[in-house]
């Protein structure tokens, strides 16, 4: 019997070390501007559960030339599914830098973002001590007819229904935008920032006149 895999999910990873140390103190002044806008409510109800969440770094030269390294990589992955990127050009929505409580209770529930071609994270400050992703299985009907898994059962299957996904610093991740995606609560053991972005494909003639 032929074994045919149709309708993968491709997830991209490398460890991209070059970026890490600029990228860390880059992103310090966006994280003490966020603590700064959450402070009143850190007073009355402390840190517990929050993420600091930056304003947006599209527009920030610190992070040129990591944007053209995620940008041409992005349109890389897009080719590599077959699509016929000749015609598009890539094109970031938005990026942001995000930083978990100290106190820990950091998290983010499951979503995907609409409409984005790619996303993507780069992990400045993580261990096996933080949060991590969660990949979600993306095929609803395989969702709604989801078997039991054999109990002694390791690596990842065409059953598997989440991917435990442990960055260290320095990694890289690029994944479709429907793939739906969470964070695992941190317990604000060690830092956890990470960088964040979304990315369409927009056809070139269009692009000419953003």
């Amino acid at each position: 019997m032929y074994i045919n895999n149709y309708f993968n999910t491709t997830i991209w990873s490398e460890q991209k070390l070059e970026f890490l140390k600029s990228l860390n103190k880059a992103s310090d002044k966006y994280i003490k501007e966020a603590r700064k806008k959450n402070k009143e409510h850190i007073k009355k109800f402390g840190d517990f559960g929050i993420s600091h969440h930056s304003t947006p770094l599209i527009t920030d030269n610190n992070f040129l030339d990591f944007k053209k390294y995620v940008g041409q990589k992005s349109w890389e992955y897009l080719d590599h599914q077959g699509y016929d990127m000749s015609q598009y050009q890539t094109m970031f929505s938005e990026m942001w830098v995000q930083e978990f409580a100290k106190k820990g209770g950091g998290h983010h529930s499951a979503h995907i973002h609409w409409n984005q071609h790619v996303s993507g994270f780069y992990f400045l400050k993580c261990s096996d001590k933080t949060s991590y992703p969660v990949f979600h299985e993306p095929r609803t009907g395989a969702r709604a007819t989801k078997l039991k898994m054999k109990p002694d059962q390791k690596g990842v299957w065409g059953g598997t229904e989440l991917i435990h996904f442990k960055p260290t610093p320095g990694t890289l991740i690029i994944f479709p935008g429907f793939l739906e995606h969470e964070f695992a609560v941190d317990f604000g053991k060690e830092p956890f920032r990470f960088i964040h972005w979304n990315i369409q494909a927009v056809q070139k003639e269009m692009a000419k006149d953003v």
